[in-house]
């Protein structure tokens, strides 16, 4: 049997994808030696990421081969530059330009979607491409058609699964449920304290889609309301890729908007931190150490609730989403439509603050298939599986 020849494909600038494939290339390299593991990265912080997580995993080169591509063309790099991130011609440029590392790989693991263009535009047939999602999420672009495009998917639990399967974008043999990589990383023994006082801490969490987050319509009043009040703390951590654009474009739902700036009333505060980007915002950091979950469409509340705390959903747009899959998570907590009932919703979190308890547990489960073995390991033993199998059919 030949040696199997595996990537995991790192393109993208920000970190906030790293957590959910390298802990499976971290198993992968301890507890299948036979396999060659490769790390292929584009720079950024992501390949920062990779690096210092790979280190303190005691691995080295003799582990798995870390190797930079190729760079974006400068014409790709000045269209992503001056679309203000809009434009992705960067990543895409990053594909087209080293398909030799990937036609010499018998897999590719990636966890984002737009390496299936090496299958539809680029021709690498041959190349198995593997699926590690991001995040356990409910929002609707997580169950494309894009999401077929995989040879084989990774799911965290049986919601993935139910949800690929109701819409026919499963292959029959192309799927397994492993878990969730990213929780090996980061532990809940402790909660790190991040104010120096004992007010209840709540955490706002927007997502960057114009469509479905709060931020554009009402996120810059929330900062504004925090900072003028003394009875909770604020710490103010968007998903990443809010303010990495000037302007945001999301596909489902369509929506494009120019992103609200801080307000500088939230600024130089005791009880306000504002975190716009840093490792803290990726690594669970905020997550693990909130007592209330202020948000919309982002997936971290699910990671959130892997310790059951109380939760508020911003609604501005005024969608209607009960019975919507694609909203959820908004069962887990109480929806507001505007600022002026924030106040209410807070002190109902602090009251009441198992009032949702029962259905966080529920969906966490579905969401989540956790058990004794951790979920990387469980998923580089589905990957060899499946590669062998796949080996043994040819």
């Amino acid at each position: 049997m030949s040696r199997l020849r595996t990537g995991f494909l790192f393109n993208h600038a920000a970190a906030h994808q790293v957590a959910h494939s390298l802990p499976i290339a971290i198993a992968m390299a301890r507890h299948h030696p036979a396999v060659d593991v490769q790390l292929l990265v584009a720079g950024g912080e992501a390949e920062q990421e990779v690096r210092r997580l790979w280190n303190e995993a005691g691995l080295t080169d003799r582990h798995a081969k870390i190797t930079r591509l190729a760079p974006p063309s400068p014409v790709a790099a000045w269209t992503t530059r001056m679309s203000g991130n809009a434009v992705p011609a960067d990543r895409l440029s990053i594909l087209s330009r080293n398909l030799d590392h990937f036609r010499a790989l018998d897999a590719l693991v990636v966890p984002e979607k737009t390496s299936t263009l090496l299958k539809t535009r680029f021709g690498l047939d041959r190349l198995a491409l593997i699926h590690t999602r991001h995040g356990a999420g409910d929002r609707a672009i997580g169950f494309d058609a894009a999401s077929a495009r995989f040879d084989l998917v990774l799911m965290s639990g049986e919601k993935i699964r139910d949800r690929l399967s109701d819409a026919g974008l499963l292959k029959p043999d192309g799927w397994a449920i492993v878990g969730y990589p990213k929780f090996d990383t980061v532990s809940t023994a402790s909660r790190e304290p991040l104010f120096d006082n004992d007010r209840p801490t709540v955490l706002y969490n927007p997502h960057p889609s114009p469509a479905l987050s709060s931020w554009y319509a009402m996120g810059p009043a929330v900062l504004r309301w925090f900072a003028g009040q003394d009875r909770f703390n604020l710490v103010f951590a968007p998903h990443v890729m809010l303010f990495a654009k000037r302007w945001t474009v999301s596909l489902s739902p369509l929506g494009i908007s120019r992103v609200p700036a801080v307000p500088e009333e939230a600024g130089n505060l005791d009880h306000v931190r504002i975190d716009l980007g840093s490792r803290r915002s990726v690594d669970m950091t905020y997550t693990n150490a909130a007592d209330i979950y202020l948000g919309d469409a982002s997936s971290q509340v699910y990671e959130f609730l892997r310790q059951p705390r109380p939760c508020i959903f911003a609604n501005p747009r005024n969608h209607d989403w009960q019975g919507n899959p694609d909203f959820t998570h908004w069962t887990t907590g109480r929806v507001i439509n505007s600022i002026e009932t924030l106040a209410d919703a807070l002190d109902d979190a602090v009251i009441h603050p198992a009032r949702h308890l029962e259905t966080q547990k529920k969906l966490f489960s579905y969401s989540f298939d956790l058990g004794e073995k951790p979920s990387s390991h469980r998923a580089a033993d589905a990957i060899v599986s499946w590669l062998n199998n796949l080996e043994h059919a040819q």
